[in-house]
């Protein structure tokens, strides 16, 4: 018979914020197409994707800038940060449309990120999932094989979301993501984005409150 297993703590999380907002739905489809280049060179094939440029800064979606932003503010001060002389601000935002076979290796964002993301905007049947992976590189290399790799658990290496359309999700930018293999015959797109911080001066005017700030232009 087994010893009773000691009182567990967990620390050092690896959180991921995933929400539905259907409400931006419409708007960012239609605008993100004026930046995307429908028309391009021969795709590689190996990895078969196109992506456009930087559009955060147009008006129209400043609603949907807004909303990433203060959430991802919120996210920060959640989790324990002293955001509140800090404001969020995007660095990138860009479109990806991954065809046929294509994939995403694992990677994280630097260059000052804190928060990236990814806003769902096609994803047909058997479309590439997004992964997450974990990021002790200690506990991987020493890691011993799952009693089930379809269950979560501590012992787990990566955990893998099905895309939806209108799904909005966040997370650190030192939590490794990629997305697997694309199977379907349609493409899935999806906005990609990244945010860092930066101070803002106090307003002595103000009541100082923790109040969620971001810039989008």
């Amino acid at each position: 018979m087994s010893e009773p297993i000691p009182d567990v703590f967990y620390y050092f999380p690896s959180p991921v914020y995933v929400v539905k907002c259907p409400q931006f739905l419409e708007t960012v489809k239609e605008v993100s197409k004026e930046y995307f280049p429908e028309k391009q060179q021969d795709m590689n094939e190996i990895y078969p994707v196109k992506m456009s440029g930087n559009f955060y800064l147009d008006p129209r979606l400043e609603d949907f800038c807004r909303y990433i932003g203060e959430t991802a503010w919120s996210i920060l001060l959640s989790q324990g940060y002293n955001v509140e002389n800090l404001m969020t601000k995007f660095t990138e935002m860009w479109v990806q449309e991954h065809h046929k076979h294509s994939l995403m290796e694992q990677h994280v964002h630097g260059l000052g990120a804190q928060i990236v993301g990814v806003y769902f905007l096609e994803t047909p049947e058997n479309c590439s999932k997004l992964i997450f992976h974990d990021p002790k590189a200690a506990k991987v290399q020493i890691g011993l094989p799952e009693i089930d790799q379809n269950t979560i658990s501590t012992a787990s290496n990566m955990v893998s979301f099905n895309p939806e359309e209108g799904l909005l999700v966040f997370t650190n930018s030192w939590l490794p993501h990629s997305f697997g293999r694309h199977a379907s015959d349609n493409p899935i797109r999806f906005v990609h984005f990244n945010m860092n911080v930066q101070y803002v001066p106090p307003v002595p005017s103000l009541t100082p409150e923790c109040t969620p700030q971001a810039e989008i232009i």
